[in-house]
């Protein structure tokens, strides 16, 4: 069984809501099965450490789940043009898989969140791109010959997305039946690289 980690930092809901649906696409194919998990909050107050179960919703990710995963998918809301920083501080301490290359030619693929049309969605996929690279992960985007891809403002070739106004609110159809797209693209992937000593 392919496990895919489907893991995403969301503070309004629509990048949960794009996650569910990445995970319905893995869920989607024979022989996967995804693991939801997101990362604490940061701030810059100092404060006790975040308890190891959030107070609602999938559980934080455990270094133990990043560098076992038979494939991932990252989801982070646009701020600025690039991910949020929890996000970011969570990939900055991931600095053992790095280095014992845990996850090299292991499937990835990104999506997020944005609210507005021009508010920086592509250049964040690209940068969620960027730590996965360095890990040697192959990176999995949306293919053209996906119609939907061609009716959305949200995503691109780069990965799932949608303009959300608010909470949860922007995650239309389309939307959500690329996000699972590229979950069942992870997936597929994920199965066909398992043991293959070649990648």
């Amino acid at each position: 069984m392919a496990q895919i980690l489907v893991l995403y930092y969301s503070r309004n809901g629509s990048t949960l809501e794009l996650a569910r649906h990445v995970c319905r696409g893995v869920e989607s194919v024979a022989g996967a099965t995804a693991l939801l998990r997101t990362v604490p909050a940061v701030t810059t107050v100092i404060q006790p450490p975040a308890d190891s179960v959030p107070a609602d919703g999938p559980p934080y990710v455990t270094a133990a789940e990043w560098a076992s995963a038979d494939g991932l998918a990252l989801g982070s809301p646009t701020r600025f043009g690039n991910m949020a920083a929890p996000m970011k501080y969570f990939l900055d301490g991931t600095s053992a898989a790095w280095a014992s290359g845990a996850l090299v030619g292991r499937p990835a693929g990104v999506f997020t969140s944005t609210s507005t049309p021009h508010g920086g969605h592509e250049s964040t996929l690209l940068t969620m791109m960027l730590p996965l690279l360095h890990h040697g992960m192959l990176l999995v985007g949306l293919p053209f010959t996906e119609a939907a891809l061609s009716r959305t403002r949200g995503g691109g070739p780069y990965g799932a997305g949608a303009v959300a106004h608010g909470s949860g609110t922007g995650v239309g159809e389309d939307e959500k039946h690329l996000a699972q797209v590229l979950g069942r693209r992870i997936a597929t992937a994920a199965i066909r690289l398992q043991g293959d000593p070649r990648v």
